[in-house]
């Protein structure tokens, strides 16, 4: 049977099922008007979710008896739209097509926009989303996507949507594409649009709510944000704990961190500290080694700035890795 006799239905199976090389052959001689209705068929079949293997294999066999010949590629439909279509129609033809399927797309698969848009894009979209609604969205996403997406979000909303991730709700799949359309629906006016640089506090903010979430919640949030950005993982990893969070810890954890740190660094350290710290380390170092730091306070000369700042990442080093190690405690407030 002749391809332009065929259903589009089948056509569209055997293209999918077809080498690249070998689909383009096969489309050359039609017209346009049946590429473009071959595209659609395909991009359905795609988004349908429900392709039945043993019918595809059926027809792919009937027409094509070579296909399970090791090593042949596959035909997908993001390389049929992105080449194939160039190749037969040429680029402007190809890109009128290529428009209308995706318009298609989107009625059929809501969540495609969203997976296509930018980090930013996305922040500024769910801006004022619920978390149950943020929460939704980010397992559709790339897992390094999702990451970047909670390291820029509001910190009580961000602990909101992790608790939300743990303990996700059953939506009929209407509602989740209706909650998709209309996030998809104002990214429109998102295109190309980005934040501003992320500040410190921001990451602060997502340090701090993930220091609160159960060990496995954490480390998994900060392995994909560090897929992501390296850099950026790692500060958010270490504003977990700061200089300035010392006087929240509880006294065991602060003496057991304490043990191990050299008088002279923890000198150093307290140099033009706020008083709540010097006391909070004073009230949990012993006699002695209070008598040590007192001496190499005696003996300093006006440290630079950045000494003072290696010293006390120095001093906090031990209560970070108490903090990865789940030992750490803090005092509740």
């Amino acid at each position: 049977m002749a391809l332009t006799e065929m259903s589009r239905h089948k056509a569209a199976i055997l293209l999918m099922g077809l080498d690249m090389e070998t689909a383009s052959e096969l489309l050359k001689g039609l017209p346009s008007e049946k590429i473009q209705q071959l595209a659609v068929e395909m991009a359905q079949i795609e988004t349908s979710g429900h392709r039945d293997q043993k019918k595809e294999a059926q027809v792919v066999h009937e027409f094509y008896d070579s296909l399970e010949k090791e090593g042949i590629q596959r035909l997908s439909v993001r390389n049929f739209l992105n080449e194939t279509l160039v190749n037969v129609l040429g680029e402007e033809k190809a890109e009128e097509i290529q428009s209308q399927v995706a318009i298609m797309m989107d009625k059929k698969n809501p969540f495609e926009p969203i997976r296509l848009a930018t980090t930013d894009e996305l922040v500024l979209a769910l801006e004022n989303e619920s978390p149950a609604t943020i929460a939704l969205i980010l397992p559709e996403l790339e897992s390094a996507k999702a990451g970047g997406i909670l390291s820029l979000l509001d910190r009580e909303v961000c602990s909101r949507v992790v608790l939300n991730m743990t303990k996700p709700v059953q939506l009929r799949g209407r509602v989740k594409q209706q909650i998709a359309s209309a996030i998809g629906e104002r990214l429109g006016s998102f295109k190309g649009e980005t934040l501003a640089e992320k500040p410190e506090e921001i990451l602060r903010s997502l340090a701090i709510v993930l220091s609160d979430v159960q060990k496995d919640v954490r480390e998994q949030v900060l392995d994909e944000i560090n897929k992501d950005d390296q850099e950026t993982g790692t500060m958010v990893r270490n504003l977990m704990v700061t200089w300035e969070d010392i006087p929240t810890i509880t006294d065991r954890s602060l003496q057991e961190a304490m043990r191990g740190v050299d008088s002279s660094k923890l000198a150093l350290a307290m140099c033009q500290a706020d008083e709540e710290v010097i006391e909070k380390i004073r009230s949990n170092i012993s006699q002695r080694a209070a008598a040590a730091v007192d001496e190499e306070i005696s003996l300093m000369q006006e440290p630079l700035e950045e000494e003072i700042i290696e010293a006390r990442e120095e001093v906090v080093a031990p209560l970070r890795k108490a903090n990865e190690d789940g030992t750490l405690r803090r005092a509740r407030q």
